[in-house]
């Protein structure tokens, strides 16, 4: 199965519980209309994320298709046109991004209401090929993370080798998203050694630069 993630920022002047209505509203109900969509999840940054600055992004949407055809059929419908047509009522058009993904899932814990989650934006060391950055990713940096402290789920979205293949450079290489009962558990465990070790281990296969990540909750999007 393929995910699609999004991630955007609102259209400039909108303020953002105009914005977050809209999404979880008019458009949720052109999304959901898509063929061979088998789920949606759209993460709305916390309101915490804008008390001393904006957040990189606004939202993180997650879209499920059983394969790269169903996603082809679904990107060439007119609901997909309708869906597009709506993003210019309240995204930024220049900020929006998206990515192809494989859904690793390291700690299988359950997506339990309320969680927060830590939706990170991975760009891997320049001298290292895609496939050398996954295996790195996934043997050896999952099982560090997966040791952190009050960490209930965590799964890595790793860009599809088709893309690379292609000739493609995506905006970013990989998506890890990590769920906490709270933000009280999120904060606590950045305290940790096991979260430093994370930190540590960063160098080993990310470009040497700032991380880009929001921390949100879910809403999930009934079909």
């Amino acid at each position: 199965m393929l995910k699609v993630v999004a991630f955007f920022k609102r259209k400039p002047g909108t303020r953002v519980e105009a914005f977050d209505r809209h999404w979880a509203t008019r458009h949720a109900e052109l999304v959901r209309r898509l063929p061979g969509l088998r789920r949606y999840v759209q993460n709305p940054t916390l309101a915490s994320g804008y008390r001393r600055r904006e957040p990189v992004y606004d939202g993180v949407a997650e879209a499920w298709f059983d394969d790269g055809e169903a996603l082809r059929v679904s990107g060439s419908s007119a609901e997909y046109r309708a869906v597009k047509a709506d993003e210019t009522h309240f995204i930024d058009a220049a900020s929006l991004g998206s990515l192809i993904t494989d859904e690793v899932v390291v700690v299988d814990g359950p997506e339990t209401d309320g969680a927060v989650k830590l939706i990170a934006f991975l760009s891997r060391r320049p001298d290292l090929e895609p496939g050398a950055f996954r295996a790195y990713w996934r043997d050896r940096h999952g099982p560090l993370a997966a040791r952190v402290p009050g960490l209930v789920r965590y799964v890595q979205c790793h860009v599809a080798p088709g893309i690379y293949l292609a000739g493609r450079e995506p905006l970013f290489d990989g998506v890890p998203i990590s769920w906490f009962a709270d933000g009280e558990e999120l904060r606590a465990s950045g305290s940790t050694p096991e979260y430093e070790a994370v930190r540590r281990d960063e160098a080993n296969f990310l470009a040497p630069k700032p991380l880009p990540f929001v921390i949100a909750s879910a809403r999930e999007i009934p079909l």
